[in-house]
């Protein structure tokens, strides 16, 4: 049985970064809020991250999260989009464990297969899904909005835990445990 507690979402971006909160309230989820800010207009990549963390913090002050969970970067085509990527993720790890506040990080593939039951499922197939588990009246204009609430969905459905932390006896109980990751020849 999870405690009851909340949890912040967060897909970093540079140019547009998704939030989601929830709160659990005897293994219930509730949407608390959910949003994305907006940083295209901003003119150097450090205001963006100044921005970031402000927000981030701003969003940790007024929920009072119990945990954060972020998306992992993943790479690209571009070494340098990632680079950015990277430090954004960094910044908002940075808002929360200067509040000490936990912090887990999920695959993109993970929290789309832990929302969808697929890891490539669309941006869309996730905000659809989660308009469905949590009852929600519309999917929001930014679907980075979603996809953040998707990283706190997927915390909450992992216990807490991410599947990287877990031990295993040997090769056949991971292969066991993670089928998706068995290779085909």
């Amino acid at each position: 049985m999870i405690k009851d507690k909340i949890i912040l979402g967060i897909d970093p971006g540079t140019t547009v970064m998704g939030y989601g909160i929830i709160k659990i309230t005897n293994n219930k989820m509730e949407l608390l809020a959910m949003g994305a800010i907006e940083l295209h207009k901003l003119s150097t990549h450090f205001l963006k991250l100044k921005k970031i963390f402000e927000r981030t913090s701003y969003l940790i002050n007024e929920y009072k999260p119990d945990e954060m969970a972020i998306e992992a970067p993943f790479m690209g085509k571009n070494a340098q989009s990632m680079l950015k990527l990277g430090r954004a993720q960094g910044v908002s790890i940075s808002s929360a464990l200067s509040k000490d506040i936990p912090v887990s990080e999920y695959a993109p593939k993970k929290i789309k297969q832990s929302i969808t039951g697929s890891g490539t499922a669309s941006k869309e197939q996730v905000a659809g899904m989660l308009v469905s588990i949590l009852k929600l009246k519309s999917i929001p204009k930014h679907l980075d909005a979603t996809d953040g609430l998707a990283v706190a969905v997927c915390h909450y459905f992992q216990g807490g835990k991410i599947a990287s932390d877990q031990s295993y006896s040997g090769w056949k109980a991971f292969i066991k445990e993670n089928p998706q990751r068995k290779k085909s020849s």
